[in-house]
Formats: structure tokens, sequence, C-alpha cells
């Protein structure tokens, strides 16, 4: 039996109207109007950054630093006494609903996106609320849900990206609104999903529009005033060589993508203007190396997902690594995953920085994508140029196989592989820790006209209510084979952290949070939570104590169990577990 996972201009992905009633909770900090505009001391935001990124004891971005690796240097949980984990405090946002944040710790601070783009600010080592800002839609169109993966701080200020596709600069101190610019036209489909990039004075942030056939961008503010200060379309006008390509029939590999390129060269003329429509979102914070100068982005699908007759090329730079020049926002170099997809195989688990050894056993600076493809691909990010591509970490199943009018059982689906998790890097063991799918969908094409926005699909993905399940796995990312693999209940969408006390922590779909032995992948401990845990996990200590948490409320792609909590773990103290509520204080 086939089921529709969610339904829209196609059964996959929701186009939401946010019920701005679920908004109406008394606050701490209202939302208020934009005050004044100032400037930002770029050396020191820079420097406290540094110093916070070399503080083992924080978590002050995304991925803890600029590598993204989620790897912490903290030892007091480890192997040997995980067992013991217990909360130690819990937060409830009062907004039910899909929670996928990654919490940003500075300073004792923690600060968390919800729901509905709220940020809150919490004590770290209590849960007490600090202060809450309410964000007032003005739109609300999405791709899958009011959902925010979370926050940057830079500068004295706390950066978001929202749904309705704007930035929002607020006062780490009290919550109050500096700036609100709008990124893009919500009531065309455009919106934010991910946490920003701070560095060099600049905010830098993607906006999503795949499934609603835009033409997605990254773009740098500044971080003091939030003026434009550079844009990079993801997909090339045909002024900037345009975004056929080179016609690959393979990939570096040699897998074939089943293409038709004599069709497509000679539909070419017909169609010179698909470009404008074509996607190419940005799902995830971008990645940055100071030295090299390079700002990394991991570019989604081309649009629409499956009918690919009105689109011929490659589709540059749809699921594409790409590397921009941090000063101006010119591209450097790029690095093409699947070529013309018709799969949905867009790049939407963050990328990973770190030292590996290529074919010749030389160390080189490298960069990681967990791909939906069910790959793990390893480039050199000084210039694009692939090094290896893991052994596949989920079943293929009709793997690149053109969907069809009738209808197509393909595996890896729309949810990879690996979907958005972020996954971790140790550089103890060399492994990548990533979150993998086995839901195999059935491919059914139909066309459609464009009519934003309306999800831009050319046709629908169903699939089984039976039969899926998910995979975690440890990629040994200096021979690309599977050091060990554990398979799961229910398919994963969540991330990973991984520390020096040699354990891998993950959330689970059917309501549990895990943590793995990093080298073994044997299970040392799991909480049985409300909801489902559909977020990464970090790590952080404060007062010399080591906590570790991990949002709790589900999400819509897997239409997990909802709720509202952040829970917070640590060893066993004196100090009694504690839990504080949003709503009421």
């Amino acid at each position: 039996m086939l089921a529709a996972m969610r339904l829209c201009a196609t059964p996959l992905l929701v186009c939401a109207t946010i019920p701005l009633s679920s908004c109406n909770r008394k606050t701490s900090s209202a939302s208020g109007t934009t005050i004044a505009r100032g400037t930002v001391d770029v050396a020191r935001a820079d420097s406290d950054l540094r110093a916070a990124m070399a503080d083992s004891t924080e978590w002050p971005l995304y991925g803890r630093d600029f590598s993204n690796q989620r790897f912490s240097p903290l030892t007091q949980v480890n192997s040997r006494n995980v067992g013991q984990l217990a909360p130690a405090w819990v937060y409830h946002t009062g907004i039910v609903s899909g929670f996928e944040t990654s919490p940003v710790v500075v300073g004792g601070v923690m600060y968390i996106s919800t729901p509905l783009n709220h940020v809150v600010a919490l004590d770290a080592a209590t849960g007490t609320r600090k202060w809450e800002y309410t964000h007032d839609y003005r739109t609300t169109t999405d791709c899958c849900g009011p959902i925010n993966r979370g926050v940057t701080v830079y500068g004295g200020r706390v950066y978001m990206g929202t749904v309705d596709a704007r930035l929002i600069a607020l006062d780490a101190a009290t919550g109050k609104k500096l700036w609100d610019v709008q990124v893009g036209d919500n009531e065309k489909g455009y919106h934010i999903t991910s946490a920003p990039l701070a560095v060099d004075g600049k905010i830098i942030t993607g906006i999503s529009c795949g499934e609603q056939g835009g033409r997605c961008y990254v773009t740098a503010y500044d971080a003091g005033s939030g003026k434009l200060i550079w844009r990079f379309y993801t997909i090339p006008s045909p002024a900037e060589g345009g975004w056929w390509g080179k016609w690959r029939a393979t990939d570096d590999w040699g897998l074939s993508f089943g293409r038709d390129i004599a069709r497509e060269r000679a539909d070419s003329a017909r169609y010179p203007d698909s470009w404008k429509r074509g996607g190419a979102p940005m799902w995830h914070i971008p990645l940055v190396d100071t030295r090299l100068g390079l700002v990394y982005l991991n570019v989604g699908n081309a649009a629409p997902d499956l009918d690919d007759s009105e689109r011929p090329g490659d589709n540059l730079y749809s699921d594409c690594i790409v590397a921009l020049d941090l000063k101006t926002g010119k591209l450097r170099w790029y690095f093409q995953e699947v070529s013309h997809d018709r799969w949905d195989y867009d790049l939407a688990s963050p990328l990973v920085m770190f030292d590996v050894k290529d074919s010749s056993g030389a160390e080189v600076p490298a960069l990681a994508e967990a791909g939906k493809t069910g790959f793990v691909y390893v480039v050199d990010r000084r210039n694009g140029k692939p090094i290896r591509r893991s052994d596949a970490f989920v079943p293929h199943e009709n793997f690149m196989k053109p969907p069809t009018d009738s209808g197509i059982m393909i595996q890896p689906a729309t949810l990879g592989g690996s979907d958005w998790s972020p996954p971790a890097y140790s550089p103890q063991t060399g492994y990548l820790y990533v979150d993998g799918n086995y839901i195999p969908m059935l491919y059914k094409l139909h066309h459609e006209e464009l009519q934003p926005p309306a999800q831009y699909w050319g046709g629908a993905v169903l699939t089984p209510a039976t039969g899926s399940y998910g995979l975690f796995t440890a990629v040994d990312l200096n021979t690309g084979r599977i050091a060990w693999q554990t398979r799961t209940a229910k398919p994963l969408i969540s991330g990973a952290v991984a520390t020096a006390g040699g354990i891998v922590f993950t959330g689970l779909t059917d309501q549990k949070f895990a943590a793995y032995d990093a080298r073994t992948g044997a299970q040392l401990w799991h909480y049985d939570t409300k909801a489902g845990v559909n977020a990464p996990p970090i790590t952080y200590m404060i007062n010399g104590r080591q906590f570790v948490a991990v949002a709790s409320g589900g999400n819509l792609p897997l239409n997990s169990i909802r709720g509202d909590e952040l829970l917070v773990f640590a060893l066993p103290a004196t100090s009694t577990t504690s839990s504080t509520t949003g709503a009421a204080r």
C-alpha cells in the first residue's frame, strides 16, 4: 500500500499557511518596530568569535566552529559514564510544532529559535528565560512547515532568517529588534529555514524556492546596518555562462544519470528561459574557510523536481558544492554531484570541513557532503576537485532511473539518503557520522504549469505505508568505507554531535535520544522522549559541568510526534532537575 506523505501541489510537501493566532503568547520582549541601525566593531566581533570557537566549553556556531564538524573536545561525559546521563532541565516553548533548532551557547547564554521564528535566550545552566522575541509574519508561504534550524550570534547581536524570507538582527542582551530586511518575496514562495553565517562583518544567508520554481540566491549583508553587500544567484544567467553546463552523462566515478542528452540539446532552444524558474535553493548554513577566503554553499534541486522536459542541460548550480570569494561573492569553483537531477537529490545536508588523505596519501584540505544519493562526497576545498565518493550508506533500488507517467519505485528518494540532518565528524576516529534513510517512493510524472507560490514538482512522489527505516552510519573519510552501521526502527532526520569522550549522539524519530560508541557503533544509552527527536544535539560546559542539549518536537516530513521541549542532560549532580515554560513566567 502506498500513501501520500503530505498534501499540496504534490503529495510530498506542504505549502502551509501559518495560523498567526499561534503567535499570540505574551513574551518578555515584543517584536517591536525596527530601531535605529548601528555599526558592528568587525575586528572585535571576529576576535570574540574566534575566542569562543577556541573555548571548548562553548557552542558558539551552528556546527560549533567554522569547520561545521559538530565535534566537541569535552570529555566529562564519555563512553564509560554516559549511561548515567539524566535530565538537568527542560524548557517548554509553548509551540507544539516541528522543532529543528540547533542551539547556540555563548557566555553562559543559550539562544534557540523555535517554530514560528521566535528566538529565546536562556540561562544555559538552569534554563531560566532571559528574553523572547516573537516574529510578526507578513506572509506565510513555506515548503515544510514553519520551522527554523538556528540563529547566529555575532558582535553582540543575534541574527535569524525567517519563513517569510526576512533577515532579523536582535540585541543579544535584550532581544529588541535592531533591523529587519526583506531577503526575498515570500508571496512567490521564497523562504529561509537555515541559520545565517557571520564572518568579516557580513551576515550571509541563502534562500529557498526550489519547490516553488524561483531562481534562488545567497546574499551577504552588512552586520551593522543590514545593507546588501553582494548577491550570488545559484542559477547562472546566459550572460553568466548559462545553466546548461558540460552536458554530463555520468558523474566523476562513471555513474550514469540516465539522460537523453540528444533530446535535451535539441530542446535547448525551445526553453531559453527555463533558468528563470530553475530553483537551486539553499537549505543550510554556508561554510567559510577564512584562510582561503572562500565561502562554501550546498545547493539544492533544480525545478521542477521530477519533470525535466523543459530544463535541458546540467542545470547549474543545482546539486552543487559551490565556492565563492568571501569579499566579492564571485564564483571560484563548483562541483556537481548530480547533473540534470530528476529525483530531488538536492544537497540538503550541511557541508563539513576537515583534512583528509587523497589517493596519493597526501593530506589535503577537504569538504564532505552526505548526499541524498546515499554517498558521501569528498572534494578538495581549494579547487573542488573530487577526492573520493564513499561506499553507499543506504540501499539503492532503481537508482538514477527516470520517473515515469505510470510510476516507478526508487530508493533513495526525496528524503535520502541523508536529508537535511547535519553529520558530525570526529578527528579522533576520522569518521563522519551520518543519519540515513530507507524510504523508497513511487515517482509519477505529470506536467504542470508554474503558478507561484504553489509547489512546482512536475509530478508526485508517494511512500509505502510500511517498510521504511533509518541507518546511522560511520563513514571512514580516508577510505570511503563504512566503518559501522546501525539500523533504527524509523527513518532518521535529526543530526549528530561527536565528542572527545568517545561518544556520538543522535536523535531518533521514534521518541528517543541516543548515544553510541564512536568507534564501534554500540548503543550506550538512550532516553525516552515525549516527541520525535528531529533536531541536532549540541554539548557545552558551564561551571565545570558538561551538558548535552537537544530539541524534541518532531517534524513534518516524517510526521513524527510533535512536542515543544528543549531537553538538557548532564551527569548526576546535587542540583535537582527543573522544568521551565516559555508560555508563563
